[in-house]
């Protein structure tokens, strides 16, 4: 077992994804600070509804953005996999923050190119449905499912099951398969809005003969 600072939080990080945190509670000043000076991983396991969870996303500062004069920061931080939290401490020993010891667990990104294409285009047709055109979508070649991942409509839940999947193609099929039950449901909510906007208006209609 290995122990691992950690920073719990309202979310679910994802290894590979770049994560962008301002800092400024003192016991996660001292956790960044310590981690970056060490460069060591910290964790973070996502804690909803007051209930921390059994696993998390193994992290490290890839850059300290902007110190502020009273200490705060704002940083980037990169997830490099996931573990299990075997033993939890609400306060690690002589420090002001969270830890645990974890056992990691097995992620290997092997992006399937084939089904990186189907995810593109069922994510470029969820967008054009919805008329989202302020979030840009990588070239398949370079998809990655961290890359919008957060941006799909997805539950927390679903997410929780996400970062528990070992292989990125896993990943990418589950994606395929959230969407192709989500895209019909966007479908049906557009054409219901659309006519709800159309309610006082002259309609023009084509008879069918």
């Amino acid at each position: 077992m290995e122990f691992l600072p950690m920073f719990p939080l309202s979310m679910v990080a994802f290894p590979g994804e770049e994560v962008r945190l301002h800092i400024f509670e003192p016991r996660y000043k001292q956790l960044i600070n310590d981690c970056f000076a060490r460069e060591t991983p910290f964790g973070i396991p996502p804690y909803f509804e007051g209930k921390s969870l059994e696993i998390g996303t193994e992290m490290m500062v890839a850059q300290i953005v902007r110190r502020y004069n009273d200490g705060k920061m704002d940083i980037k931080a990169i997830g490099t996999g996931w573990f299990r939290i075997v033993e939890f401490q609400k306060v690690a020993d002589g420090k002001l923050y969270p830890g645990g010891y974890i056992e990691r667990m097995p992620w290997t990104d092997d992006t399937d190119p084939e089904l990186n294409i189907t995810l593109t285009a069922l994510i470029k047709e969820l967008y054009t449905v919805m008329n989202i055109t302020n979030v840009k979508i990588p070239d398949h070649l370079d998809f990655r499912t961290w890359d919008l991942i957060h941006k799909i409509g997805l539950s927390t839940q679903q997410e929780l099951e996400l970062l528990q999947l070992t292989l990125e193609s896993e990943k990418q099929e589950y994606l395929i398969k959230h969407l192709n039950q989500l895209l019909p449901v966007v479908r049906e909510s557009e054409k219901i809005r659309k006519r709800a906007e159309l309610n006082g208006h002259f309609q023009y209609l084509e008879p069918p003969l």
